[in-house]
């Protein structure tokens, strides 16, 4: 039996500050370094070529065009190239509004306070839930600051660990290095089993294989073709593989990107079920970021532990999305479709131990599990038929409570919360 121990390491305050970035980011980040811009080119092809030859190349997207990173004078060339069309690649990061149960000086604590968190109760509609279980064959992709896939209870599940954010190559196999938290926490409430002791904590499909791409840095923060590419790659290795694959992405811009939002469009072309964090920049209306406000993205909403008008409360962080499209019961762009447990979620941590923080990215990850958990047990559902199956599981609880909050397809909590059953 492996023994479970526990570095002391230390929780900074800061992690309780919202990180869902605009296109800003991007930019600032490329003035501080000063010397270097990641860019967009688009173009004639014959344009692109010779670009290419001539600055490099980091994602090619094919007829949508290519990145690369060049020098200040190179950019200023590519600028006076009236063929090409230059744009600064955006920087996106977490949109994980925490609110850390640790003080500084504190590290996170060894054993779990309760393997089946109040999120794993609720979506499992059942509070005396002792384990999980469900998701086999079926992989998730988390799009993150990479995993601790050593941890007692995520070991054994992943079955690829990626790194898209290294300077010298866009993608680096056998890396997925976690010095965040972040990505770890997430991919815990997908689909931690609990440890080979018992001790530990449960996700909601602890079954399910994990694909654990890191395309966040430490910081939590990272280029947005970076996290197209690995959109992309996670829809060609489910086609290599003959794969079921769900990718859950608890990060976002309050800004449209091209290149993510044709990732997105491509890897739902593919057969995949994408599902993304609406944001934390509530409660007012059309607050929702993207990708989750991409219309071939699930975006989930996030509730707290709190009981309002009958059902449970969507928290005051959580995003929100289009009042005139209440009641049509049709995603469209900057729509909320579902909601799930996001507030004070207790979950696996970088660090060997478990940690408890807040945002529609902890509501993610349930959503996440979930659809691996149905696409597990149906395996002849298509990847929108596996959409309609959480749309109408989340048809039969509807969310009242919570501003914003009302009878039926709501711009809060959307269709409402889908639950195993």
């Amino acid at each position: 039996m492996k023994k479970r121990t526990l570095g002391s390491v230390l929780i900074s305050a800061a992690m309780g500050l919202s990180l869902f970035a605009s296109g800003a980011l991007g930019a600032e980040q490329e003035s501080t370094s000063k010397d270097t811009y990641r860019v967009y080119i688009q173009g004639p092809q014959n344009e692109k070529s010779k670009a290419k030859q001539t600055y490099g190349l980091r994602w090619d997207f094919g007829n949508d065009g290519f990145t690369t990173t060049v020098n200040e004078s190179q950019y200023n060339a590519l600028l006076k190239n009236k063929n090409l069309t230059i744009q600064m690649v955006e920087e996106v990061s977490l949109e994980n509004r925490s609110e850390v149960n640790a003080k500084p000086g504190v590290s996170a604590q060894a054993l779990p306070s309760d393997q089946t968190p109040w999120g794993i109760q609720a979506i499992y509609n059942d509070s005396s839930v002792q384990k999980t279980s469900g998701g086999a064959g079926v992989k998730v992709a988390v799009l993150d600051t990479g995993v601790y896939t050593s941890h007692i209870d995520l070991a054994g599940s992943a079955e690829q660990c990626k790194d898209f954010t290294q300077t010298k190559s866009p993608l680096v196999n056998g890396s997925c290095s976690d010095r965040n938290g972040h990505g770890t926490h997430v991919a815990g409430t997908v689909l931690a089993h609990g440890g080979n002791d018992g001790l530990g904590i449960y996700g909601v499909a602890p079954e399910a294989d994990l694909w654990a791409y890191k395309v966040l840095n430490d910081r939590g923060s990272g280029y947005s073709d970076d996290i197209a590419g690995a959109i992309r790659h996670a829809a060609d290795e489910a086609t290599r593989t003959g794969s079921k694959v769900i990718i859950s992405m608890s990060l976002g811009s309050s800004s449209k990107d091209t290149m993510i939002a044709n990732a997105v469009d491509y890897a739902y072309s593919k057969g995949l079920l994408v599902v993304a964090a609406a944001g934390n920049s509530g409660s007012a209306s059309n607050t929702i970021g993207y990708p989750g406000a991409l219309v071939n993205a699930v975006a989930v909403a996030a509730l707290e532990n709190v009981q309002q008008n009958g059902t449970y409360r969507v928290a005051d962080f959580s995003s929100r999305g289009n009042p005139n499209t209440d009641g049509d019961f049709v995603i469209q762009e900057r729509d909320v479709e579902v909601s799930a447990p996001g507030a004070a979620i207790e979950s696996t941590w970088y660090n060997g131990g478990y940690n408890t923080i807040s945002g529609t990215s902890m509501a993610t990850p349930h959503v996440s599990g979930l659809a691996a958990k149905i696409w597990a047990a149906n395996p002849s559902l298509s990847h929108t038929q596996l959409r309609s199956e959480l749309q109408n599981r989340a048809k039969s609880y509807d969310i009242n409570g919570g501003i914003g909050a009302a009878s039926g397809d709501d711009y809060a909590s959307g269709f409402g919360f889908p639950r195993v059953r």
